[in-house]
């Protein structure tokens, strides 16, 4: 592959996997760069804290870093656990004499175990050294309480920090107000002005690793050319991406997941691909007579849906055409409201149920759906409360509720036989859209007796 970024980072292992190098080189390759490393010391240590650490010899990580950069080349740096003055020496010597650019420091001092990742000589030693080569330095509250000499505790102590730090030598200086109540907000600092960045929090214990998969986001974003700004927003972005993705592993801090945006990504690529593959089979099933004059609609849910926006379904719907069906657009997530409404409070209730499509609801498509052995259950929305009529979206989840309160869970479909201006209409829900593609085709087989239900 031409022209990939190269990435060298220049840190600590982490033996579980959840930060240092392995952290680094997980959220480098997420983001399409190739990763490179100098391990400046082995940990031992898992999610309730560092059992023991080792650093290398400053030679070896001396020769690490040359043989990286004298064959492979680099387009930014990114630097972490440091361990002791003599690799905090070695790193700057490094940097001068191969000129490295876009140096990004993210100054590890202490573990969130509270374990001391790097030695008190070591601190100088950075602030000396390593701070003047820095195109931009990422202190939480404390490191940057260490830095500057004075304790951080407010927005007010995070400006004071950076405008000293920035004394100090580093180009840029950043520091996250992660520790601080509220939305988490940093603050940036080039020497001239400040820009804050807010993100939003997620409540999580499993947060071990963020600040080096936000320092590695960076040296790859600037490595691509991105400017500063830009690329802290989107590491923001991406780092509560991680945390909220993470695999939940652990008893004490446990490890993000730096992959979580892109498997996200990649879950609702797939989600789209098994509702065209879902639409195939039932236009082959010739299913026109189930479709309601309001036609129907095939939609689907990622896991742990919320929102609309993690809801496919089908734009225009699916409309009659001789005895089968057309779409006049794919699928697409939040472009559709009535089926995603009904599912996502289905799903609420059920997490198993992620698939739904609307059905027209007669006597023989009740008849049928009991036939093909399906469990309904019907709502009048004749008694709708009159808060739920005047509501816009509110009748099709309060008609899920209602089921769910007398019934205590999500049947295979809910029908109501219509009130004014309404159309009867029979919701069929399953475990995806395959699980309701097979009801569907068992409904309509039941219909015309005679035709082979295609599973």
């Amino acid at each position: 592959m031409k022209d990939i970024p190269r990435i060298l980072i220049i840190a600590g292992s982490d033996s579980s996997g959840g930060a240092g190098i392995q952290a680094d080189l997980k959220t480098v390759t997420a983001l399409g760069c190739y990763g490179m490393t100098a391990i400046t010391a082995l940990t031992a240590q898992n999610t309730r804290g560092v059992a023991a650490t080792q650093a290398v010899s400053p030679e070896f990580l001396a020769r690490q870093i040359d043989v990286c950069v004298t064959d492979i080349g680099v387009d930014a740096v990114k630097i972490g656990m440091l361990a002791n003055a003599g690799i905090v020496r070695v790193v700057a010597e490094k940097i001068r004499q191969y000129k490295l650019p876009k140096v990004v420091l993210d100054p590890v001092m202490v573990a969130k175990s509270g374990a001391s990742l790097l030695e008190r000589d070591g601190q100088e030693e950075l602030k000396k050294r390593l701070l003047p080569l820095a195109f931009v330095v990422t202190p939480n509250l404390p490191e940057a309480g260490v830095l500057s000499g004075r304790r951080v505790k407010d927005l007010t102590g995070m400006k004071r920090a950076a405008r000293i730090i920035h004394r100090l030598g580093a180009k840029n200086v950043l520091i996250k107000g992660g520790h601080l109540p509220g939305k988490p907000t940093d603050i940036l600092f080039d020497g001239k002005k400040f820009t804050t960045f807010e993100g939003k929090r997620i409540r999580s214990r499993h947060t071990h690793g963020t600040g080096c998969a936000f320092a590695s986001f960076l040296a790859s974003f600037l490595a691509k050319g991105e400017g500063l700004e830009a690329a802290i927003s989107c590491a923001k972005e991406f780092v509560a991406g991680a945390i909220f993705y993470a695999p939940g592993l652990g008893g004490g801090h446990g490890p993000i997941n730096p992959a979580g945006p892109l498997l996200a990504d990649y879950a609702k690529l797939r989600l789209l691909a098994d509702i065209n593959e879902a639409l195939e089979r039932l236009k082959v099933a010739r299913i026109a007579p189930l479709i309601p004059e309001v036609y129907s609609n095939l939609a689907a849910c990622l896991p742990g849906a919320k929102s609309q926006d993690e809801v496919a379904g089908i734009p225009g719907r699916m409309v009659r055409l001789g005895d089968s069906f057309t779409t006049v657009a794919p699928p697409a997530f939040g472009r559709t409201r009535h089926m995603p409404r009904i599912l996502l409070t289905a799903h609420r209730y059920d997490p198993e149920v992620k698939a739904a499509m609307n059905i027209k609801c007669s006597r023989e498509t009740l008849a049928a759906c009991r036939k093909a052995g399906l469990e309904l259950a019907r709502v009048d929305r004749r008694r709708e409360p009159k808060r739920i009529r005047e509501t816009e979206g509110a009748s099709l989840p309060w008609a899920v509720e209602v089921v769910y309160r007398r019934i205590r869970k999500i049947p295979d479909g809910i029908y109501d036989l219509g009130a004014l201006g309404k159309e009867p209409i029979i919701r069929i829900f399953g475990r995806d859209v395959f699980d309701v593609v097979r009801k569907i085709m068992a409904i309509n087989s039941s219909l015309n007796t005679g035709r082979p239900n295609d599973k």
